[in-house]
């Protein structure tokens, strides 16, 4: 009885790896993902989130998860939060503009990647949620003039006239506001 058991098991080798019995990682993984990864998922991801809000209507306090509306706040706030749970983060959570400003720091303009502020003297702010190899950046804001979440280049003649002209700097979040989630 004991042999048979034996030769039974002997003949089951083979088939171990079918049963997951001799699993081994693939190469190159190394555990879990490391939060700067993370982070850069996070800044990849922006872009395509971002997108789906264009042309939703503009209204002050708008929730576009409640109303199917936004303002900058909101909008700002739907990004980051949808892109850092894309990419196995939490963002910090809802801050009116002027403390989501306290949150960040300032930034050089060659320094600006997806998911930066770029900030007007009268406090107005668009996000950048993509930048091109040739410098070019496409921004993102709720435009209560078009009443809609609006999109623009840094091409467009309104970003050279009006933007520019009345450009404060380009801000990026403080490192805290984007974290491992819980």
């Amino acid at each position: 009885m004991k042999k048979r058991i034996i030769i039974l098991l002997l003949g089951l080798v083979p088939f171990a790896d079918l049963f997951g019995m001799n699993y081994q990682k693939p190469i190159g993984i190394s555990g879990p993902e490391s939060i700067e990864a993370r982070k850069s998922k996070f800044r990849r991801n922006i872009p395509l989130v971002a997108g789906r809000f264009i042309g939703i209507p503009y209204k002050y306090g708008g929730n576009p998860q409640i109303s199917g509306t936004t303002d900058n706040s909101y909008l700002f706030y739907s990004i980051y939060t949808q892109a850092a749970r894309k990419a196995g983060l939490a963002y910090h959570g809802y801050l009116p503009m002027k403390k989501l400003m306290e949150n960040c720091k300032k930034i050089k303009p060659n320094k600006v990647q997806s998911g930066d502020l770029m900030l007007l003297k009268n406090g107005l702010a668009a996000m950048v949620f993509r930048v091109e190899s040739s410098g070019r950046i496409h921004l993102i804001y709720a435009s209560k003039k078009r009443n809609q979440v609006f999109s623009f280049n840094s091409d467009n003649l309104v970003f050279q006239v009006y933007w520019m002209e009345n450009f404060k700097g380009f801000y990026t979040l403080s490192p805290h506001m984007v974290s491992k989630q819980d």
